[in-house]
């Protein structure tokens, strides 16, 4: 049974295609299945993506919390970082994903008007604080390993103030749409909240809003990112090649590679579809797209809930131990390997 909100005004959502009806608001995603958009198969199988991010994206992010807080010695200042991470993922798979998971089970977004403008800002908030993170993390790998202010030492205050930056610039890029700089409707198959990036509208300066995100909000973090893990690898080469006969030294200087590589590609298989997405409608107003391709980018970003922390924590040989040790598993014997060479794995990556 379909809970009813009321009236809902038009300029709560707007549905990027042409449609059979004189009354748009007949069609609202808040009050009926949007069964016109797309059929049934579809939406279900959305749902049980958004469900699997949920549980699972829930479950390991809650895991690397609690460890945190059990084991004294996780409470490093890059373990930091990595928590501050998986309290933006849970925001986003508490909120977005089982509000998303919800909304496709329903075939509309059964949560009102209201609801969606919550939503939205809170997937975005969490979204935008765990892309600064993954920043954060590849400038405090640059830090540590490549040494740019010498002898200066990158410690838990500093990742603190950190992890205080990720959030106040994640503020920074979510709220406008709450104060009117763009808006919070439903987007794709309307059963997830986002930007606006459809309409052409003075009132909200959509296009505005898509370029200040594509720029402060990608661009510089991915910039970052590129930046600091290429200087990483540089300084990782030339140490091997300086222990060109140390079979432990070249080992590491692989794994690392592999390592940088996955972040990399984890951060732009996440977040790649969404922008380009955005930025496509922006330039091609009024051109006809399948809504199912506005669903997917959406869905992707959510999901990246799920594998950040299996990039940045299930590859940490602590955090392993620890959550296996924590589950009953063993584990607690394991720790990460100490060497003495400046390109030991411990030293220049997550794990």
């Amino acid at each position: 049974m379909r809970k009813n909100h009321g009236t809902e005004l038009p300029e709560d959502f707007w549905i990027p295609i042409a449609l059979d009806t004189n009354n748009i608001t007949s069609l609202s995603p808040f009050l009926i299945p949007q069964d016109h958009l797309g059929n049934s198969g579809i939406f279900y199988a959305m749902a049980g993506f958004m469900f699997f991010v949920f549980v699972f994206g829930t479950g390991i992010n809650a895991l690397t919390i609690g460890c945190t807080i059990k084991y004294k010695k996780l409470r490093s200042h890059l373990n930091y970082i990595l928590v501050n991470l998986a309290i933006a993922n849970l925001l986003v798979s508490c909120v977005g994903s089982f509000t998303a998971g919800c909304s496709f089970a329903a075939r509309y977004f059964v949560f009102g008007p209201l609801a969606c403008k919550i939503e939205g800002f809170m997937a975005t908030l969490g979204g935008m604080v765990s892309l600064w993170s993954l920043a954060v993390i590849a400038f405090e790998r640059w830090l540590v390993i490549c040494k740019p202010l010498g002898n200066f030492l990158f410690k838990s205050e500093h990742a603190l103030v950190c992890c205080l930056f990720t959030w106040v610039f994640a503020l920074i890029s979510s709220a406008p749409p709450l104060l009117g700089w763009s808006r919070y409707i439903p987007e794709g198959l309307q059963c997830s909240c986002g930007p606006d990036w459809y309409t052409t509208n003075n009132k909200y300066n959509n296009e505005s809003y898509v370029m200040f995100l594509f720029g402060f909000c990608f661009t510089v973090p991915f910039a970052t990112i590129i930046f600091c893990y290429s200087q990483l690898l540089f300084t990782l080469k030339m140490a091997a090649k300086a222990q060109a006969e140390s079979a432990s030294t070249q080992k590491a200087e692989k794994e690392v590679t592999r390592m940088v590589v996955i972040m990399v590609m984890g951060f732009l298989v996440c977040w790649m579809p969404y922008t380009t997405f955005a930025l496509w409608v922006v330039n091609n107003r009024g051109q006809s797209f399948d809504l199912r391709l506005a669903t997917i980018p959406s869905c992707f970003s959510k999901s990246s809930a799920v594998y950040n922390p299996v990039i940045y924590v299930i590859f940490n040989k602590q955090f392993r131990s620890c959550i296996l040790e924590m589950l009953g598993m063993g584990g607690g014997n394991e720790e990460t390997s100490t060497t003495q060479s400046v390109t030991e794995v411990s030293k220049v990556g997550p794990a």
